[in-house]
């Protein structure tokens, strides 16, 4: 019907344009077109067109436009998480060099430290090696004056004894005294 339609309305054109229509029916009829056959195709193409545009190519492009924005995000998110890897690598290596030098100033405090506390043990050792070397001087000498004292007194009592026996006579207290304190002025002075 609508070939039917299509047919009349280019029969009245063509009458209408008289010459010029005898020459476009001349090339249509010497490669074969029908008028209303093209307008009939281009309908028809075009409802083709409508219908796949619609529902094949606006769902492939908008899947098309989905996947793009996702492999744009993608990418975004890779970018944000090699900057963020940078930062935490160098956050990282901070937290080392912090950790490195923190190290080393307890390190050195430990070395002084013991530094120290060797130096104060062997300062105490040698005051009490100084101590005792003093009291054993101490108690050297006092040994020494007492083992004087016995030898002084037994010098006496033997110079006495000896002289009691030289001189046989029974001496007395006084005379004894008197010999003994002799003695022991001689035996001082050596």
């Amino acid at each position: 019907m609508f070939s039917l339609v299509l047919a009349e309305v280019t029969g009245h054109a063509a009458e209408a344009t008289g010459e010029a229509a005898s020459g476009l029916t001349k090339i249509t009829q010497d490669f074969g077109l029908s008028l209303p056959n093209v307008l009939a195709q281009i309908l028809s193409f075009s409802v083709v067109a409508f219908v796949l545009y619609k529902y094949g190519f606006k769902p492939v492009l908008a899947a098309l436009g989905e996947r793009q924005n996702k492999i744009e995000s993608g990418l975004k998110y890779a970018e944000d998480m090699k900057a963020q890897l940078a930062a935490s690598q160098q956050e990282t290596a901070t937290l080392i060099k912090n950790a490195q030098l923190e190290s080393n100033k307890i390190i050195e405090e430990a070395r002084k430290t013991a530094k120290d506390f060797a130096d104060k043990i062997q300062k105490e050792a040698a005051e009490r090696a100084t101590d005792q070397m003093a009291k054993a001087q101490q108690a050297i000498e006092l040994e020494h004056k007492k083992m004087l004292a016995e030898s002084r007194s037994e010098i006496a009592r033997l110079v006495v004894t000896t002289t009691e026996r030289v001189l046989a006579k029974k001496l007395t207290e006084a005379d004894r005294a008197s010999y003994n304190e002799t003695a022991a002025k001689e035996l001082t002075s050596v």
